[in-house]
């Protein structure tokens, strides 16, 4: 059976889980308000899309390729994204809440995140170089074994990172949220009024 090829074409206020989505290729496609809770996104291959004002939560993401694609506004609850394909693997996230999510030993090198709620996150051994995390919620996300170098986590907040276990090199903080790296030291931190 052929897979199908789609590109230019925009999806609105679809629900994809009632009638899913044809398996194949999507590429420079728009997706807006569309519902993919707990879908099987395996094995599609979307290049160049926008996920817009969508429901992803809990989809299958099974050897799913996402090249270049721009997530905004979206609830991703649970998504387990070390299960997509790796080649080529790119995206950006704004205003998304991506919360229980998994990215466990992923490479995310320069990816953004935006306006995003990172509650209790898996970042645990990914490459995260470059990466730009502004306003963020990291509340519980867990970094362990993690190359955060050059991280620009300045304008993010909750975050807990033992630098012990993570490389760290050049990452950028705010002085507001250094308690997130001083954690497990044990000490105490007196703001100046």
């Amino acid at each position: 059976m052929k897979e199908a090829y789609i590109s230019d074409q925009s999806f609105d206020a679809i629900n994809f889980g009632q009638s899913p989505l044809e398996k194949g290729e999507y590429e420079n496609c728009i997706f807006s308000n569309c519902n993919f809770e707990y879908a099987d996104l395996s094995e599609f291959r979307f290049t160049d899309c926008e996920f817009i004002g969508c429901n992803m939560s809990m989809a299958k993401l099974v050897s799913t390729a996402f090249r270049d694609v721009y997530f905004k506004d979206s609830k991703m609850f649970g998504l387990q994204f070390n299960d997509c394909n790796e080649f080529g693997l790119s995206f950006r996230f704004e205003g998304c809440s991506l919360n229980n999510s998994t990215f466990y030993k992923t490479s995310l090198k320069k990816t953004s995140f935006k306006n995003s709620k990172l509650i209790e996150v898996d970042f645990e051994a990914c490459d995260l170089s470059n990466a730009f995390f502004m306003n963020c919620d990291l509340s519980g996300a867990i970094f362990e074994n993690t190359n955060l170098e050059k991280v620009d986590f300045r304008s993010s907040f909750n975050y807990t990172i033992n630098p012990e276990s993570n490389r760290l090199k050049k990452a950028k903080f705010s002085l507001s949220e250094v308690h997130g790296l001083l954690y497990k030291l044990d000490i105490e931190i007196e703001r100046n009024s």
